[in-house]
């Protein structure tokens, strides 16, 4: 008791005071970055589900820093870095978020876990009723996915790491994690966290783009006569087992992702309730949360201190702004190409960020127009958002492997 001191009592304050500026700095630069997540989701400028576990994690995270054995500082929470199996398995014992991690984080079941939630969330009847007008879209949504990988390469990335964070213009967090994962390891923690934080972007940036770069007259298009050809159940668990068994044979390397998305459209055809209802609420809703959580703890200053994440950070809003500029000018090529007929901000939903920037396009046809209706088309470029995403990280995991 007689060494009993303030800083001995309060570590987190003590290692803050203890630590380096550039890292004492960016601690509280986290903790205040926490709480603004948190405030921006939980009033919906941020998607709410994501940001507000992250937001809190983050800034648990940087506050609970405390001194380990040897005077280290460190925390209770988790340690990305460790690979030896024995400290792994003590240190499992100790930090209560490392199994989480270590065994559905770092070995992308997390990932597959909400791709099984998505897949059952999927009407892929909107694909197949237009194919080619989905398709196409999604294509050109995919601009940034491609665009960026030679401007990382160019600022001096392996082509590993400028392919993962390239996959941040597809706005698919479980994609950047199964890329980034395999090919970037270094760097796997920083570009996981910037994905997911810009995925934020699409849900509170793409309506101010849209409003720039679209007349209202234009953003008001009204497509409900367009319902297209009515697609029954046998024929979405056809086309879900076909295409899940042809991508697994194109794309070995990715075959559990699409295996995971394409299993939660067959439980959804099949009209299996009990699974439906499993894989929508409870693995969804629950790796979504540990997803959330986890990278907010993943956001250690020591961590993303580091000069590259700087680069990540501006390629990663760069790969997402190029993507919705080429799901627009898309869209404005099927707009033109339709006699003025199709909606051309269905092209921001080309941005597979499902369902988030379909139902943005909707809410601002809305707004331009309250009888406006393009949710169809939307979800069908959404969903062939996704698929290709998928098809593009994959491709990329194959060559670059």
């Amino acid at each position: 008791m007689e060494n009993l001191s303030f800083l001995n009592l309060f570590q987190g304050i003590a290692t803050l005071v203890a630590a380096d500026p550039s890292v004492m700095y960016g601690r509280i630069f986290l903790m205040l970055l926490g709480f603004l997540l948190i405030y921006l989701g939980t009033r919906e400028v941020l998607e709410p589900l994501l940001m507000i576990p992250m937001g809190l994690g983050m800034s648990a995270i940087n506050a609970g820093v405390m001194f380990l054995e040897g005077g280290k500082a460190g925390t209770l929470f988790i340690d990305p870095l460790m690979s030896d199996p024995t400290d792994l398995v003590n240190i499992m014992q100790i930090n209560w978020l490392q199994p989480i991690y270590t065994l559905t984080f770092s070995n992308g079941l997390i990932a597959c876990f909400v791709f099984m939630g998505i897949g059952v969330l999927l009407d892929v009847g909107y694909v197949m009723a237009r194919p080619f007008q989905a398709m196409f879209i999604a294509l050109c949504a995919e601009l940034g996915t491609i665009a960026v990988f030679p401007i990382a390469i160019a600022l001096g990335m392996s082509p590993g790491q400028a392919a993962s964070v390239a996959t941040i213009g597809g706005a698919d967090g479980p994609m950047v994690l199964f890329t980034s994962l395999i090919l970037a390891k270094d760097l796997f923690v920083p570009i996981t966290v910037v994905g997911y934080l810009y995925l934020g972007l699409t849900y509170g940036g793409y309506p101010y783009l849209i409003k720039w770069l679209v007349p209202e007259h234009i953003r008001g298009i009204n497509m409900s006569a367009d319902r297209g050809p009515k697609i029954s159940r046998s024929q979405k668990m056809i086309f879900a087992v076909v295409v899940c068994t042809l991508l697994c044979l194109l794309f070995p390397v990715a075959a559990p992702l699409f295996f995971s998305l394409f299993v939660g459209v067959a439980v959804r055809e099949s009209g299996l309730e009990s699974f439906t209802k499993l894989l929508s609420e409870t693995f969804l809703y629950g790796a979504t949360f540990f997803l959330g959580l986890t990278l907010g703890v993943l956001c250690e200053a020591s961590t993303l201190l580091d000069p590259v994440v700087l680069k990540l950070l501006l390629l990663g809003m760069l790969a997402l702004l190029i993507s919705a500029l080429g799901g627009l000018a898309g869209g404005y090529v099927l707009y033109f190409a339709t006699g003025k007929k199709f909606n051309p901000i269905i092209g921001i939903a080309g941005v597979s960020c499902v369902p988030t920037t379909a139902k943005v396009v909707q809410k601002i046809a809305t707004q331009s127009n309250p009888s406006a209706i393009i949710l169809p088309q939307a979800l069908g470029a959404n969903i062939s958002g996704v698929i290709t995403t998928a098809i593009i990280a994959a491709t990329y995991v194959s060559i670059l492997r």
